[in-house]
């Protein structure tokens, strides 16, 4: 177990990008479109398309959309290319931040992102500058009865599955396993008709850096709630770890 302070980084993150759910399905559109890209059309031949669909209709998108985003990466229906791009840098506190977009525009994107960076006074860096304290995970996240350690760690034993990590916090757990083990946990949770609120690939810290400063880490989660935001974004990651006094002041916070 990774402790307490890193899970409440990671429980206030989900907090705020559960507050923004008006892009999505934008979003999970295009995702949909590149795992199909990359792996086919076909659900139960690619995990990662599987994930996507089964978010998008935990997100309740109408199944006509979903199939014709589908299409879309296969390219049975026409429409402009989509492109994967990624940008680094450091936030307040040299905190590490990586961000992933999808657009149809790269320029448009690259001068968006920059400008983002410039004006909350966080620096870009070069590829590679911060992406190496980071490594490709299986994440999943998943609510409710089955947020329980000892039942999940009794499922992945049954199945013979290795994960690398189990959090639970408030009736959340949040599972960190090898990228090679999407497919197997994803189908784990799916026999037992378990949805997992997030089923995807992230990019997971080595080590973290520690912030015991209420403005700094104020002003790093402002900078990733404004970057989740971003209609062309995906996802963001940061390497930003609470003090136990930080986390409950951001905590107290969001129930005011």
């Amino acid at each position: 177990m990774s402790g307490h302070n890193k899970w409440s980084s990671i429980k206030h993150k989900k907090g705020a990008a559960d507050a923004k759910r008006g892009a999505i399905f934008s979003r999970v559109s295009k995702e949909i479109i590149q795992a199909a890209r990359e792996g086919g059309g076909d659900p139960d031949l690619n995990a990662r398309l599987r994930a996507a669909v089964a978010a998008a209709k935990a997100a309740n998108m109408p199944n006509d959309n979903i199939d014709r985003a589908i299409k879309k990466g296969t390219g049975e229906l026409g429409g402009a290319a989509i492109e994967e791009f990624t940008y680094e840098g450091y936030a307040a506190g040299g905190v590490s931040v990586i961000v992933n977009c999808m657009s149809d525009n790269k320029n448009r994107c690259a001068s968006d992102i920059r400008s983002f960076f410039s004006r909350h006074n966080c620096k870009m860096a070069g590829s590679g500058a911060v992406s190496y304290k980071f490594k490709r995970k299986s994440k999943f996240i998943i609510e409710g009865e089955w947020a329980d350690e000892d039942k999940l760690m009794e499922l992945f034993l049954e199945a013979d599955a290795n994960v690398d990590d189990i959090q639970v916090d408030d009736g959340t757990a949040e599972i960190i396993a090898a990228p090679d083990a999407f497919a197997v946990i994803l189908g784990i949770f799916e026999s037992k008709g378990i949805v997992a609120t997030e089923a995807t690939l992230a990019m997971i810290p080595d080590s973290t850096s520690l912030v015991s400063d209420l403005s700094v880490a104020k002003s790093v989660q402002k900078f990733v709630d404004i970057l989740e935001e971003y209609d062309d974004c995906q996802a963001v990651y940061h390497d930003m770890e609470l003090s136990d006094e930080v986390a409950e002041a951001l905590a107290a916070e969001d129930e005011e």
